[in-house]
């Protein structure tokens, strides 16, 4: 057995598939299926509403379960249609990168491990993002997530706006999900938290263009106004609901012992 069959031997015992979200990735997505390609064939492409020569490029990949829709949603309504995917095909797992190429597919290996350690679990690709070129707006909005997900929940955590994450699909079968853009990506996190499932870090490379050769589809004013939105929710919901629940839930816990 090669190696290349062993990792795809490997995503089949776990029940797991990679799943990318793309939106005008023509450029970078035919790369990065075929890096993933030498790991495993169990590939989920949610294609949301591309307006490039996106179709042309998954049309050289028939071995892929495609998913695809004229009007752009969101990443975080791209996500959410492919776990639904992935609970149809039988997955219990599904590892997601980024299209735009900012992930390799050799770290695949060290998410999919973490499943024997760690069920249940969404383990997020931490990244350093001390390196060079990275946007000065990841670098802030990062400490800022971090800030809210530890208010949250309790919990320090070292990246929580990393794309390159290992989702539990099956155990997050019955959360309720609202967002649909960026801000989806915070918004898992604290909700499964908050269910009883545990969030854990790995690292993992990350590859940032110079900033000429930079694209992104973050738009700050817009994107930034929804994680505001979000977060005050989420603020009320922790502090009028979840923390009295869990106060309450140790007392009594504490009580019976």
């Amino acid at each position: 057995m090669n190696e290349n069959s062993s990792y795809q031997t490997a995503f089949e015992q776990r029940k797991a598939a990679v799943l990318l979200p793309t939106y005008n990735n023509a450029g970078s997505l035919a790369g990065v299926l075929r890096d993933v390609l030498c790991f495993t064939h169990s590939i989920l492409v949610v294609n949301d509403g591309s307006t490039d020569n996106t179709p042309t490029v998954l049309a050289e990949f028939p071995q892929i379960q495609l998913i695809s829709y004229k009007q752009n949603q969101g990443k975080g309504w791209a996500l959410r249609k492919g776990f639904e995917k992935a609970r149809a095909l039988g997955y219990e797992y599904v590892i997601t990168m980024d299209a735009d190429g900012q992930h390799f597919a050799k770290d695949l290996p060290a998410l999919l491990n973490c499943i024997d350690k760690h069920p249940n679990t969404i383990v997020v690709g931490a990244r350093n993002l001390q390196q060079e070129n990275v946007p000065g707006k990841s670098s802030f909005g990062n400490r800022f997530s971090n800030f809210w997900f530890w208010l949250y929940t309790g919990q320090k955590a070292p990246d929580t706006q990393s794309g390159y994450r290992l989702y539990p699909v099956k155990a997050m079968e019955n959360i309720r999900f609202y967002t649909r853009k960026y801000e989806f990506e915070v918004e898992v996190l604290v909700r499964s938290v908050w269910k009883g499932l545990q969030v854990a870090f790995v690292p993992i490379s990350v590859y940032y263009p110079p900033a000429e050769e930079r694209i992104s589809h973050f738009r700050p004013f817009r994107d930034f106004s929804r994680i505001s939105v979000l977060n005050t929710v989420l603020f009320f919901i922790a502090f009028l609901y979840i923390k009295p629940r869990n106060f309450f839930s140790l007392l009594i816990q504490q009580g019976k012992a």
